[in-house]
């Protein structure tokens, strides 16, 4: 990539009404409509670093120069970001483009009420903004309907991470299927893995997790590799909740034997999360089930505490195939949050063409490097095709890149450069993580149900779900048996779970 040469403010300016010149007040843009004069775009975004950006840095004026117009970014700390945009959105001083960061409550309200542009039958129009994730749209959308382009993340992140040492030792290979899986937390637990002699250690490593059901907790996980779907499934030409099928009571049962054989860790209702790493490098426990991004947290880990054999501790597997011989890998949703235009500062159908043409820009191959790695030279060097960072650049310049990336959208696939590893092994493990990645991709099972928003499940759906998750950690505990789950199932149906199967079902017909 070229470096990008900085303009000043008047020149920006200047480029912008010459960019658009040719399509305003009549002009027209790719798409065939009709498109507004436009020299600068109003956005608010958060940052999650300690300060926001400087005026005049160097991020924006390679941003500025690609779409064309100047950049009036109004930056909001994320710790207060929600309240902000409540604020905003009641206020006369909107932004043509705000962040939202999810489908809460107060922006559907808005949202199916007019407040911001329906984008549905716009964004084939720029070639930037036509996803290739239509599973992902589909998910981020209101009810059917597109309020934003989204912030798109990895599909998938799911990962099974082992203390390879430990495998060796009990002469397995790295699990494929759920059975693989429990006979590996078996062996870990029964054979010594760790050769001390001592009856010490356990297979899986699980936390007591701070989300309710349906929030990707390794629970979760396990029971759509059982089948039961992620969160919701259709079953005879219904959606309906994962907890509903036969499929979960199958998959809770699995992960009530693991408990019951003594192949998890004893304090798993009571274990902090923040503190998941630290069985695994102390040589407790030997399997994590969550993203793959923590395998290379525990590396970096143990590279501090054992820089000469770091690289014998570590391995990943994807997601497994289930007892009826089917891989269905469990995902992310694919996205965080969205760039959404509210109608108050984009009046017409040509302000919000002009509106994402920039966007159509902000989404190019040339913009994607800027807002993912920053400068080149100055931020980032390539080695091949992947980017080496530039450990003594400016915090503040580094700070600027992490904040810009929040307007990534990413929608046609990562429009930057990967991170180049700091060894062999952990290129090695990078590059195997994502070949899982994308093979596991193939067979995502997506919350079939994401689009649509309930109004019982908005006022009730928090302590509905409650009953379910409490449910199956007493049942994994032995204090329920399997009729106790199935009347906690009946009980969330009985106080408002039906009119949420009613309401998403209908909702569903209606797309």
């Amino acid at each position: 990539m070229k470096h990008i040469r900085k303009l000043s403010g008047l020149a920006l300016v200047t480029a912008g009404a010459v960019v658009l010149a040719g399509c305003s007040a009549g002009g027209a843009d790719e798409g065939g409509g009709e498109t507004a004069e436009l020299k600068s775009l109003s956005i608010m975004a958060p940052y999650l670093v300690t300060n926001a950006p400087a005026d005049g840095n160097e991020v924006q004026a390679a941003l500025e120069e690609i779409a064309g117009v100047g950049l009036d970014i109004t930056w909001v700390p994320n710790s207060s970001y929600g309240d902000k945009t409540n604020i905003t959105l009641a206020g006369d001083d909107i932004p043509q483009v705000m962040v939202i960061q999810g489908k809460d409550p107060g922006f559907v309200r808005n949202a199916e009420a007019g407040a911001f542009w329906d984008l549905t039958e716009y964004l084939d129009d720029y070639p930037n903004l036509k996803t290739t994730f239509p599973e992902v749209q589909q998910s981020a959308s209101v009810n059917g309907k597109v309020y934003g382009i989204f912030r798109a993340r990895d599909v998938m992140r799911t990962a099974v991470i082992i203390r390879k040492d430990w495998l060796a030792a009990v002469g397995l290979d790295m699990p494929e299927t759920t059975e693989d899986l429990y006979e590996v937390a078996k062996a870990f637990t029964e054979q010594d893995p760790d050769g001390n002699g001592v009856d010490d250690t356990y297979g899986l490593i699980i936390p007591k997790w701070p989300g309710a059901i349906g929030s990707n907790s390794p629970y979760d996980v396990i029971e759509t590799w059982f089948g039961a779907g992620n969160r919701w499934t259709e079953r005879d030409g219904e959606l309906v909740p994962s907890f509903t099928t036969d499929e979960w009571l199958d998959a809770v049962a699995y992960e009530k034997e693991l408990v019951d054989g003594g192949y998890v860790n004893p304090d798993y209702t009571t274990f902090d999360s923040a503190k998941w790493n630290e069985p695994f490098l102390n040589g407790k426990g030997g399997i994590i089930v969550d993203v793959h991004s923590r395998a290379g947290q525990l590396m970096n880990l143990l590279k501090e505490s054992e820089p000469d054999g770091f690289d014998q501790y570590v391995d990943v597997a994807g997601n497994m195939t289930g007892p009826d011989g089917e891989l269905t890998a469990h995902p992310t949703t694919g996205y965080s949050g969205f760039l959404a235009i509210p109608k108050t500062n984009v009046r017409t159908e040509a302000d919000l063409r002009a509106v994402l043409e920039v966007l159509n820009k902000l989404n190019s191959a040339e913009a994607g490097p800027v807002l993912n790695n920053g400068i080149e030279g100055e931020t980032f060097t390539l080695d091949g095709d992947l980017a080496v960072a530039v450990d003594d650049a400016p915090q503040e310049l580094k700070d600027a890149v992490l904040s810009y990336s929040q307007l990534g959208m990413n929608v046609t696939g990562f429009q930057g450069y990967l991170p180049k590893q700091a060894t062999e092994y952990e290129q090695e493990m990078y590059d195997k993580r994502k070949e899982i990645e994308a093979s596991d991709s193939e067979h995502a099972v997506y919350d079939e149900a994401a689009a649509y928003v309930s109004e019982t499940y908005v006022s009730k759906g928090a302590q509905l779900d409650i009953i379910i998750s409490d449910a199956r950690i007493q049942f994994i505990a032995g204090q329920i048996d399997l009729d106790g789950l199935k009347d906690a199932v009946a009980l969330w149906r009985s106080s408002g779970g039906d009119d949420i199967i009613t309401e998403i079902n209908e909702l569903s017909s209606q797309n």
